[in-house]
């Protein structure tokens, strides 16, 4: 698979999702969802699993809104945080209930340490995806020459260290979290330190 052939989705409201992530998202956070939504096309792609890319990509890049400033929460976890910022930006998007509820869902399942590709497919790859950018998780999904054509047109821009700085933020505020349990019981920190994506 080239990047070339994957389908970027360009309705109104991936093009408002791509206009609010650039403006609150770090460089470096917003290249990370960018490459959440390729990582996760392209393998649904080559492996025949349908997707809504438009549900996909609006999930891509808001999965992680919920660890900036202006949308952090210190009450519940950045994924929850970041479900209910899409789902009212859903709701102005003119989504049914439904649909806005379908893409609170996937950002907050992709924190899930396993979801049914059967039950849950944009669920199931946003997970995966993310796993292969953050911790380097089943990066041989792809080919050395894709993982190099994706990192050359969005960089990781030092993604490591901001993105285990603001785990270990949301460790220390919210115990409980899902993030907290990253990075004291999974040991995120190692896994982000050595991903294959950076060398």
């Amino acid at each position: 698979m080239k990047l070339d052939d994957l389908i970027i989705p360009t309705t109104p409201a991936c093009a408002a999702a791509a206009e609010v992530a650039a403006a609150y998202c770090s460089p470096a956070l917003l290249n990370h969802s960018v490459r959440a939504y390729v990582w996760a096309a392209a393998y649904g792609t080559a492996h025949a699993i349908p997707f809504d890319a438009e549900l996909l990509y609006v999930a891509a890049l808001f999965h992680d809104l919920g660890l900036v400033a202006e949308f952090d929460s210190h009450t519940v976890p950045f994924e929850e945080a970041g479900g209910h910022v899409a789902w009212v930006f859903a709701a102005g998007a003119g989504w049914s209930a439904a649909r806005r509820l379908r893409l609170s869902e996937v950002i907050v399942r992709h924190m899930w340490d396993e979801v049914a590709v059967t039950t849950d497919a944009e669920s199931h790859l946003l997970a995966r995806s993310t796993g292969v950018d953050i911790s380097g998780r089943n990066v041989d999904d792809f080919t050395p020459t894709f993982r190099t054509e994706v990192l050359r047109r969005h960089p990781r821009l030092g993604l490591p260290d901001e993105f285990l700085t603001c785990f270990r933020d949301q460790a220390e505020r919210k115990p409980t979290s899902t993030a907290a349990t990253a990075v004291t019981r999974d040991n995120i920190a190692t896994r982000i330190t050595t991903n294959p994506l950076d060398r």
